[in-house]
């Protein structure tokens, strides 16, 4: 199957679940939706599960992605705003990000499952997926890259190390209970010039 027709089968089963919970999704459905016949989804997929771990692998990797573009654009402000963003939006990146997942929404297992699969992106999919604290770890590693140039004395390090994971913690907290005025970006923009400096 081509990328674009996964793609299509993956936008199928997100518009399904905002609809209705994940349990009451049907792969008949989603296939219908999508204008492939169900064996054509079951091909792809392997089962509903198979369905799931795609489904969370391609929000959490449409997250990362997003998050590289936020730090490109405006470094750690912007990087929480995307994140509350993201997480506000899209109740799958939220359930990863927070590890709260509701019955409504698929719950894979975060390590990885049998792989059969002749698709190379379902064996990917079933391969494990970032528990919030790997997932955050990932981001904050990210974030450090772009804010420490290789060779940087480990002091330097250590502190953007530090500042990376404040500012995702900042808005991991204003998912829970949104920032006042001006949003994450402008509390974690405060944050950093009020920390002391090594």
């Amino acid at each position: 199957m081509m990328p674009a027709a996964r793609e299509s089968l993956l936008d199928a089963a997100y518009t399904a679940l905002q609809r209705r919970s994940w349990p009451t999704v049907r792969m008949v459905d989603v296939a219908a939706v999508a204008g492939v016949s169900r064996q054509t989804l079951y091909n792809e997929f392997g089962s509903k599960d198979g369905l799931a771990r795609a489904l969370v692998r391609r929000e959490t990797d449409a997250y990362l992605a997003g998050a590289d573009r936020a730090l490109a654009e405006g470094g750690l402000p912007q990087l929480a705003e995307w994140t509350v963003t993201a997480a506000r939006t899209n109740a799958l990146v939220r359930a990863v990000l927070t590890g709260c997942w509701s019955p409504r929404l698929p719950a894979p297992p975060l390590s990885a499952v049998p792989s059969t699969s002749a698709v190379p992106a379902q064996r990917r999919a079933d391969g494990p997926l970032p528990s919030p604290a790997e997932l955050v770890a990932l981001v904050r590693d990210r974030a450090v890259n772009t804010r420490v140039a290789p060779g940087a004395v480990k002091d330097e390090a250590l502190r953007a190390r530090q500042e990376c994971e404040l500012a995702l913690r900042l808005a991991l907290s204003c998912v829970i209970a949104p920032a006042g005025d001006g949003g994450v970006g402008r509390l974690v923009r405060e944050t950093l010039e009020a920390a002391p400096q090594a």
